[in-house]
């Protein structure tokens, strides 16, 4: 789920509450739509503050700039350590940082070291490929990184090999529109690798859950793929 308050686009916590609620999502993660330090100059205390009004549904990602590196690295050890945030957030598009630049893989470290998971932006624009980011799992073996939108349209056959190849690659499935590509990659890598994910309220949070219910993956696995593999990965709690 995305939060924000520039004058561009406002999404408040309450909108991410009411998507959850018509979805019925019990917790969700959330993040700016843009990346600190950047246009938002309050985007961790913008975070921050919503997690606080609503501490037992939203876990704040920090999305972070890696092209700040050291201002990066202070704000994700303070995000997690002191704020209860529950991972990184990367995105190569909006930061024209590539996945496997030193200071990209420098943050991805940091947050495996942090115990908290990175979630990059992974689709079909330049530097967000699968196979792009793969050289970050190779690099980061002790970090949890998973490929948002699973490769997106084009894709998402890449995301799965790479899955496959790097044990530290999880599958999360907002915007790919291809529930079958659920199922494979449940069979492929295991339920417990494969996070469901909504990208709202920019999508639509019932549309994307819908996918997974259309992907038929048995209780068990739906489980995990519908909420317990992210507790245990965002530390979501019971």
């Amino acid at each position: 789920m995305h939060i924000e308050n520039r004058s561009s686009w406002i999404v408040t916590a309450e909108d991410c509450i009411r998507a959850m609620d018509e979805a019925s999502v019990d917790k969700a993660a959330v993040m700016t739509l843009g990346d600190y330090p950047g246009l938002n100059p309050d985007a961790i205390e913008l975070v921050t503050e919503a997690m606080s009004r609503y501490p037992d549904r939203l876990y704040g990602l920090a999305r972070l700039h890696p092209g700040h590196l050291e201002t990066s690295q202070a704000t994700l050890d303070r995000a997690v350590t002191h704020l209860g945030f529950v991972g990184l957030k990367l995105h190569p598009v909006s930061t024209h940082q590539h996945p496997a630049g030193e200071a990209t893989i420098a943050l991805v470290r940091q947050a495996g070291e942090l115990g908290v998971p990175t979630l990059f932006h992974c689709g079909d624009e330049h530097m967000t490929t699968p196979l792009a980011i793969a050289e970050t799992a190779a690099a980061c073996p002790g970090s949890v990184i998973m490929l948002g939108h699973m490769g997106g349209y084009f894709h998402v056959d890449e995301a799965l090999q790479v899955a496959e190849r790097y044990p530290n690659v999880v599958l999360e499935t907002s915007a790919m529109p291809y529930p079958e590509k659920i199922i494979e990659a449940v069979r492929r890598v295991g339920a417990e690798r494969v996070v469901f994910g909504s990208d709202g309220p920019v999508a639509s949070p019932i549309v994307e859950k819908q996918k997974v219910v259309i992907a038929a993956l048995g209780a068990d696995d739906a489980a995990l793929v519908l909420g317990g593999n992210a507790a245990r990965m965002l530390r979501l709690g019971s």
